[in-house]
This record gives structure tokens, sequence and C-alpha cells, in this order.
């Protein structure tokens, strides 16, 4: 054992007796102790078992926003971050666990944004815990895109004037995390990993790069825009979406909040009635031929076929992208009006709903989608 794993391992060791000690005893770390411990367990210098009392230690106890910021810092340390040759770019970090209870549209959305002349990104990874829904990446496949871009073949991509977008994996940007998959699906609890992860920015503008991210639970806005203040994010939108995506319930009103850095400029609580939306659901239910077969169901993909959902998902996204009105089609243009209002393109969220249909209906953002590889 040589002094650098011997040293890694004396401080986690360190790190739970302190943080692991129980609700009342637990005491909170330093950021660069955070940030150090889980360098190691990345690196692969810690026991699964101690990697797994490390985490879930932190998580139980509740994170501090130094803890946060280290195991970010060691995350960021670990990419594979690159610039893109644009001056503007807005990263759409959906959730890494995926969709398991709607139909997603927000796969498409980079493409809408594109279309509207702001080049985009969104990243993720095959599946996770908690959820192991559908994401971005098996829809991507699904829809016969190259799933597995390294970070520079997806900026190259976003900074072709034809395409503007580009889908960028965790198993190319951070492979040491993506490594760690299996061991979060035994860990089983959602790790610190899953509030960070999504702020990593693989892919930076020359200019600006603009974050945008869902959220569930109300404290977690500021969480979220202090993580990616801290990532190096110039700005960014928080929005209560649909099973903690970007985009809005197309049947209840919204809430919207404009960061820059930790401070919120502005917010807005829009209706979708008042966007032009009339829906019963609040997002695209799951096509009952998406079930599962007989024969029982599995545990990690529930009662649905995982590949028929993003299949499914392909379909309705390509539709939409080329005009046709469902709820695809207005979640698309919620999902880019929130955006294209954040970045002060449009003063008003009907006038930049109107922006993205003009998009979708001359056909600009399927040709935006189909000429990425």
């Amino acid at each position: 054992m040589n002094d650098v794993v011997a040293e890694a391992r004396e401080l986690m060791r360190s790190i739970i007796q302190r943080v692991a000690t129980g609700p009342e005893l637990s005491k909170d770390i330093e950021q660069e102790e955070a940030r150090a411990g889980m360098l190691a367990v990345l690196d692969g210098y810690i026991d699964p078992v101690q990697s797994a009392i490390y985490l879930i230690g932190l998580r139980m106890k509740r994170e501090t926003p130094e803890e946060n910021r280290g195991i970010l810092e060691a995350i960021i340390d670990r990419t594979d971050r690159v610039t893109a040759d644009v001056d503007e770019l807005v990263d759409i970090g959906d959730p890494y666990d995926g969709y398991n209870r709607t139909l997603p549209a927000s796969p498409f959305l980079p493409a809408v944004m594109a279309a509207c002349g702001v080049p985009a990104v969104s990243h993720g990874m095959e599946t996770v815990s908690p959820k192991f829904g559908v994401t971005h990446r098996q829809i991507m496949r699904a829809a016969g895109k190259n799933d597995s871009l390294t970070p520079q073949q997806a900026a190259d991509q976003i900074a072709d004037v034809n395409v503007g977008w580009a889908y960028v994996d965790q198993s190319q940007f951070c492979k040491k995390l993506n490594d760690l998959t299996d061991f979060r699906t035994l860990v089983i609890k959602r790790p610190p990993i899953t509030t960070v992860e999504t702020e990593t920015m693989p892919i930076k503008a020359r200019g600006k790069t603009h974050h945008v991210c869902g959220y569930v639970h109300k404290p977690y806005p500021p969480v979220y825009a202090m993580l990616a203040a801290h990532s190096g994010f110039d700005s960014a939108l928080l929005v209560r979406g649909i099973e903690g995506g970007v985009i809005p319930s197309l049947r209840q009103p919204g809430k919207l909040f404009s960061f820059k850095g930790e401070t919120v400029v502005r917010e807005a609580d829009p209706s979708p009635q008042e966007l032009g939306f009339s829906h019963d659901l609040r997002a695209v239910p799951v096509p009952e031929s998406c079930k599962q077969e007989t024969g029982g169901i599995d545990e990690v993909t529930g009662d649905y076929n995982r590949d028929a959902l993003a299949k499914a998902a392909v379909e309705a996204g390509l539709a939409a992208l080329g005009g046709e009105k469902s709820m695809t089609y207005d979640a698309l243009v919620y999902g880019g009006a929130n955006i294209l209002w954040h970045l002060g393109r449009h003063d008003e969220l009907s006038d930049a709903a109107d922006a993205v249909r003009a998009v979708l209906d001359s056909g600009e953002a399927l040709k935006r989608f189909n000429a990425s590889v």
C-alpha cells in the first residue's frame, strides 16, 4: 500500500467516525475533507462498505453546503470538461435516474433550443437508482443517435451551426463516477452524488453557460443554485417539474426561479392555461403498450418495458418536433419557453411560447434533431 492510499484510508476512517454516529452525535466535516473523501471513493482507494457508510452517513445526518460542494469538486476533478466554440450554452440537467411514471419530452428540448438560436446540451447515464427510469441516453439510442459521443465530439456538434445541440453521457465525461453505478444500486437510498452530479458541467461555452434543472421538494432550489454557481455556471433556472425534470405540469400552475449566482433575480408562477395548454393530465402518460408482458415485474424496471417506453418517447418526440400537436408538443413549448424567458430573450412567457411554437411548426426543430449524429 502506497502512502497516498494509506492516507486516504486513514482520512475515511476519521470521517466515518464523525458522520455516522447517529442523529444527535454525528458531526459535519469540512469541504476539503468531503472532497478528499469523494476522490478516494472515485479512485477506488476505499472499501465499498466504507464508501457506502461515508455517503449514507452524510445523507442521514443531512449534508451541509460545504459537504455538497466538496463532493461536487471531487467529481469535477475527475470530469473531462471541454469548451464548445459558442458564445452561449444551455446545460439541461434532467434527473439521471430518468422517468418511470410519464413519457418524457425533455430529451428533445436541446434540439428545440438550438432551433431557437440557443446551443444546448443534455447529459445523463444509462440508468441508476433509485428510480431506474427511462433516461435521455436510452431515448437517444432508440432514436438512432450516438449515445457515446466523447465530450469533444459533443462540443464540436454543438458548435456546428447546422446542429447546435448534443447529448453527452457520464460514461464518457466522468468514467470513474459512472463505474460506481452498480455500487449505487446496492446502496439503494439516494446518496449525495445524486444531488450534485447534474451540476458537473461536462461542456461549457467560451462565453456564458446556463444551467437548467428541475426539483420536487421546496428546499432544493437554493441548494441547486449554490452548486451551479460553485460549478461555474453563469446562471441557473430551477423548475418545479414532473418527476423532478425540467418541464412543469401541463395541468397545474408551475414554479420557476431564475438565479444569478445564488440570488433569485426573477421568479414566475406560470399557468398552463395562460400559455395555451388545456390538459386533464400533468404530463404524457405511459402508453398501455409499454406495460410489461406476462412473466412478472422486473425489480429494477418496474411494471413497464423500458425499451418500449423509450421507443414510444421517440415516436412522440419526433412528431412534436415536426409540428404535430400533442401533449409532447405542449411540453416542449412549455420547457423551451421557460428557458427563453430565463435567458431574457422574451420578457413574457407567452411570447417565448409563441417563439418555440414557430420553430416546431416550421420543422426547424426536427431538422436540427435529424442533423445530429
